[in-house]
This record gives C-alpha cells, structure tokens and sequence, in this order.
C-alpha cells in the first residue's frame, strides 16, 4: 500500500512485473534452447538413418552393377563423342570463317586489314560545296 491506496487497485508494482517479465523471458530461452537441442538430436538420428540408407543401396551388386556398365559405356564412346565433337567444332569455325571472309558489302565498305569496316568516300554523297 502506497500513498494510502491498496496495490490492488494502483496497478501490480513496478518491480514485480519487471521481475514478471524477465522471468517470461528466461522460461521462453529456456524453451528454445531444449528444443533446438531435442530437435538437433532427433535431426541427427533421422539424417544417420538416411546416410546409411543410401550406403546400402550404393554398395548393393546391382547398383554396382549398373555403375560398372556405365563405366564401361562411356569408355567405349569416348572416343566416338570426341570425333564428333571435333567435326561440330571444324564445322562451325568453317561457317564463322565464311560469314567473315564472304562478307557481301556494297561497293563503297571494304574490311582492312585491322578487322574492321571502312567506307570508301571518292564520289560518295553530293560532293563538296553541295551540302545544304
């Protein structure tokens, strides 16, 4: 009782719902932690499982079996795949080669030596003085 009135009817003290509070807090991180730690451990058990798991069906004959013959699949077309590659890559340096070198420009463009465009301009446009 404060200033004559009970503390019931001024409101619950300061210091007891700071305390209140606080207590709120800690019992929340307290929740947090045993979860995050319970949830870990059942991750961890459940992730085990998996691994293992896996193992298994990685180390049976018949997947080993299937990996051999793939193993042996792409030995055999290696070198089937690289000639064909080797035919794609000559081909398309053959076509990027033609589009340069059989360049159709009008009369008046021509490619220098330096790679780039050039414009020809004897007798290109009115002539001088003719220009508006």
């Amino acid at each position: 009782m404060r200033s004559g009135v009970p503390s019931d009817l001024m409101g619950a003290d300061p210091e007891h719902k700071e305390s209140e509070n606080t207590m709120g807090k800690l019992t929340f991180i307290a929740g947090v932690a045993a979860g995050y730690i319970l949830g870990a451990k059942a991750g961890q058990k459940r992730y085990e499982q998996i691994r293992d798991r896996a193992n298994r069906v990685w180390s049976s004959d018949q997947v080993q079996t299937r990996v051999e013959s793939a193993k042996h699949t792409v030995r055999e077309q290696a070198p089937v795949v690289a000639e064909k590659l080797g035919v794609a890559a000559k081909s398309a340096g053959g076509a990027v080669k033609e589009k340069v070198a059989g360049e159709h420009l009008p009369p008046t463009i021509h490619r220098g030596t330096d790679g780039r465009l050039h414009a020809d301009t004897t007798g290109f446009g009115p002539g001088p003085g003719k220009l508006p």
